[in-house]
C-alpha cells in the first residue's frame, strides 16, 4: 500500500493504495511504518509521491458514513481525526525536507497530507482543494490552520468557505503550492528539486527548518532560536568543511 525507499540522501514515500489512496485507519498504520523506516534511513530530503490517478482523495467517505450508522459514531470520528493530526504533526515534525509531487487530484485530507509537508510541486491540472463543506464536514485534518498559515484568511476562505476547487497553476499562483509544472515535466521537476535540497547540508537544513516552525508562535522568539543555532552549526566538521571549502573554490 505505502513503502519507503532510498537513493543516497533523497528518499521516497510511494502512496499506493487503489484506486485514489483514500484514507482510512490502515493507510494511516501504514503511513507510521512508511515514516519509521524514512527516520531510520535519515535522508535529507523525502519525497511523498503516488502510483494513483490521485495524489490522495482524502478520507474514505464509505468509512465516514459508516460512523453516522454507528451508536458511537461521533467518538469514532473523533478517534479517526486524532489519527490523523497526529500523522500530519508528524510528517510536518519530520527531520528531513519534506516535498509533495502532486501527479493527480489532491483533495481533503489528501491537500492537508501536502499541506503537512515542506515544499509541494503539483501538475498544471490536477485538482486542489479543501471541498469538506459539500458533504457537510470541514477540513478538519488542520486545513483550516496549516491552509491559513500558508496562504493567508483570504485564500483560506475562497478555497474552504468558497467551495473552490483549484488546478494546479492556480494553486501555485495563490501559492498553495511553490511549483506547478505540466504532467509531462511533473517527474524531472521533483528529481531536480529532491537533486538540489539533497546537495545542502543536511544539519542547516534541519536547523532553517526549526525556525521556520517557529514564525508565528507569539510564546517563542524566532530570533533568538536564530541566535541558537551557529553555537550548534560552527562545531561540526561540516560546517567546516562547507565554508571553507567555499573559500578554497573562490580563491582557485
Amino acid at each position: 500500500m505505502i513503502h519507503f525507499a532510498a537513493e543516497g540522501p533523497i528518499g521516497t514515500i510511494t502512496l499506493g493504495r487503489p484506486p485514489v489512496n483514500a484514507i482510512d485507519p490502515k493507510f494511516v498504520v501504514a503511513m507510521h511504518t512508511a515514516l519509521d523506516a524514512a527516520e531510520s534511513a535519515a535522508p535529507t530530503v523525502l519525497v511523498i509521491r503516488s502510483t494513483q490517478k490521485c495524489f490522495c482523495a482524502g478520507a474514505d467517505l464509505s468509512m465516514i458514513g459508516g460512523f453516522f450508522d454507528a451508536a458511537n459514531g461521533t467518538a469514532l470520528m473523533e478517534d479517526y481525526v486524532r489519527s490523523l493530526h497526529a500523522l500530519f504533526n508528524r510528517l510536518e515534525a519530520f527531520p528531513a525536507v519534506t516535498l509533495a509531487a502532486i501527479n493527480g487530484a489532491a483533495l481533503g485530507g489528501g491537500l492537508e497530507l501536502a499541506l503537512a509537508c515542506d515544499l509541494r510541486i503539483a501538475s498544471s491540472r490536477v485538482q486542489i482543494g479543501l471541498p469538506e463543506a459539500r458533504v457537510g464536514m470541514i477540513p478538519g485534518a488542520g486545513g483550516t490552520q496549516r491552509l491559513t498559515r500558508l496562504c493567508g484568511p483570504g485564500v483560506s476562505a475562497r478555497l474552504i468557505l468558497g467551495g473552490e476547487v483549484v488546478d494546479g497553476a492556480e494553486a501555485a499562483r495563490l501559492s498553495v503550492v511553490q511549483w506547478s509544472v505540466e504532467v509531462d515535466a511533473l517527474d524531472a521537476m521533483v528529481q531536480k528539486t529532491a537533486e538540489r535540497i539533497a546537495g545542502l547540508s543536511r544539519q542547516a537544513l534541519l536547523a532553517s527548518k526549526d525556525c521556520i516552525a517557529v514564525w508565528n508562535a507569539p510564546q517563542i522568539d524566532g530570533f533568538a532560536r536564530e541566535m541558537e543555532k551557529p553555537r550548534e552549526l560552527m562545531p561540526t566538521e561540516e560546517a567546516r568543511d562547507r565554508v571553507l571549502g567555499f573559500f578554497r573554490r573562490k580563491a582557485g
